[in-house]
């Protein structure tokens, strides 16, 4: 709308969208204000100014006449949220083993030594309240395990602040960045949508002042998201989508896994416009340009550390991380004992994810709108089914929801699969999911190895030091088993074995004496389900069971 045309009034869900937004920067804001209060009075000051923004804002959300006075409203809204965010982190930024890991690389990358392989247990003191990251190995995995990019953008500031700040301040500098593209790129009513996703909420923020490199990974993905279909078409914008591309994957993992949907809609895009040699230059173009990107941004690595390099860039999918998550290996975590056939949750990721791929392609004129969803279903039957895997990327969603209507597939080329027979098709999409779901059944049903029972050896009224486990393998195998104690969700550091064989042969029992880490185990109140786990890694297998320990009552003095 020019200066000179009357202003319109703008629709009610334009002023319900913005006031949506506006809420959501109250979510996660006490907590931060409450910190400030005791240590930091300027930035509680600041978060004060702040919450008689999102009050005027909300009175001003609703009462305004025009679209342009809304609009602005919307830049106000946007505001807010960035200086909330940048309080956040000056007082509540924390440690996590993504962030801590990331900042000893830069610092190694700095003094020009590997970044890649090399071990930091003292990372993971006691008291730095980091999770480990158990394999089923009996070990945990200190080392460094994502591309380079977060590293290289910590690095040159380093010299700002101990532990993890640095690293965090790349993080959520980016997801700013990110949120103010997205606004901008969004048409004039939708732009609160990308405040409230990106910044609103208080969940993809708390992962940024977590230092998550998957979040450098998202704001790099946004502008290559947004209006996705028109990659391939040539111009300055194809060439920077296809660079923040290269560099998504250059960040993190993830974006390996949108990569080949997006790739294959373009195609699918380009050669109804094209023809199939046209389509095909036009992807080669992105991806020479992607691939370029990621070379250039990971070449020092390649040069001096190839194989480390390598094989920490692949260590998420190799490491043999212990199973956890909100998927489907909740079955064998908490709803059975464990089952001798963890794999096959892996098998049916990779199952899934390829058959969501082929049919993709199938179906890219209904599906196409979808691309950037698809690619995380796969993971809820994978061995690490965290939410973080899909939540990151929620922005994605809307950018897309946003700016690729269903229209933009009319034209898209698809193979001809048995066109009109809508029975035919339904089965077809059966026949390439169904391999994945067969997969996550045999994992499902696997049953565990090993059983045992286990006793107190030594014990307070409240903790427990020891215990006896006796354990006996129902397999032909020889199995060797790493103790766990657990309550609760999630996995816990592993028991030392103080007594017992290295492994139980196939049909046999054994006996063992294990210790708390560090020394004792502080027992839950009484009605807390205790899970005593034992996992082996060759082959790959979860045995649980609930065992009775409960506070005894002290003797009154």
């Amino acid at each position: 709308m020019s200066r000179g045309e009357p202003d319109e009034t703008p629709a009610q869900w334009h002023r319900i969208l913005t006031l949506l937004a506006d809420i959501s920067l109250f979510i996660g804001t006490r907590s931060v204000w409450s910190s400030a209060a005791s240590h930091h009075l300027l930035v509680a000051a600041i978060i004060s100014v702040c919450y008689a923004s999102i009050l005027i804002t909300g009175v001003l959300t609703l009462v305004v006449r025009g679209s342009r006075a809304l609009a602005r409203l919307d830049l106000v809204v946007l505001v807010t949220a960035v200086t909330l965010a940048y309080c956040a982190l000056s007082v509540a930024h924390d440690f996590s083993d993504e962030s801590i890991l990331t900042t000893q690389a830069a610092r190694e990358l700095l003094h020009g030594h590997p970044a890649y392989g090399q071990p930091w247990p003292w990372l993971f003191g006691h008291s730095s309240g980091v999770a480990y990251t158990a394999t089923v190995t009996g070990g945990y995995d200190f080392t460094y395990g994502y591309p380079p990019l977060t590293a290289m953008l910590t690095a040159p500031l380093l010299w700002i602040g101990h532990g993890a700040l640095p690293e965090t301040l790349v993080v959520n500098t980016a997801l700013v960045l990110g949120a103010i593209v997205m606004w901008k790129m969004l048409p004039t009513p939708w732009r609160s949508a990308a405040t409230m996703v990106c910044l609103g909420f208080g969940m993809i923020p708390t992962y940024a002042r977590l230092g998550y490199p998957a979040v450098l990974a998202l704001a790099f993905l946004i502008p290559v998201v947004m209006r996705w279909t028109r990659m391939g078409t040539g111009g300055w914008a194809d060439w920077a989508r296809a660079a923040c591309l290269g560099a998504a994957c250059a960040s993190q993992q993830l974006p390996w896994f949108l990569t080949p949907f997006l790739l294959a809609g373009v195609y699918a895009l380009r050669r109804g416009e094209l023809g199939a040699r046209g389509a095909a230059l036009a992807v080669g173009r992105i991806v020479g340009i992607a691939a370029g990107t990621w070379l250039l941004i990971n070449a020092y690595f390649i040069v001096t550390e190839p194989r480390t390099w390598l094989e920490g860039i692949a260590l998420p999918i190799t490491q043999g991380a212990v199973i956890h998550g909100q998927g489907l290996v909740d079955i064998s975590l908490y709803f059975t004992n464990g089952s001798d056939r963890l794999t096959w949750y892996s098998h049916a990721s990779m199952l899934l994810a390829a058959g969501l791929l082929a049919v993709f392609v199938l179906f890219v004129r209904r599906l196409g709108p979808a691309a950037v969803v698809l690619p995380w279903c796969a993971f809820f039957l994978s061995t690490r089914s965290q939410d973080g895997y899909y939540l990151l990327m929620t922005p994605l969603w809307l950018a897309a929801a946003v700016t690729v209507p269903p229209s933009a597939f009319a034209t898209a080329w698809q193979p001809r699969v048995l066109h009109g027979r809508r029975v035919a098709r339904m089965a077809l999409v059966a026949a390439l999911v169904a391999p994945s779901l067969v997969a996550v059944t045999v994992a499902a049903t696997g049953k565990p190895p090993l059983r045992m029972q286990a006793a107190a050896a030594s014990r307070t009224p409240n903790t427990i030091k020891t215990l006896t486990v006796r354990v006996k393998n129902t397999t032909g195998s020889d199995l060797e088993p790493h103790f766990m104690v657990t309550t609760g969700q999630g996995m816990s550091r592993y028991w030392k074995v103080l007594d017992g064989p290295s492994s139980v042969a196939g049909h046999t029992t054994a006996t063992y004496r294990i210790e708390a880490p560090g020394g004792t185990f502080f027992l839950p109140d009484n009605g807390t389900r205790i899970r005593l786990r034992a996992f082996s890694p060759s082959p790959v297998t979860l045995s649980s069971q609930d065992i009775h320990l409960e506070r005894e009552p002290v003797p009154a003095k």
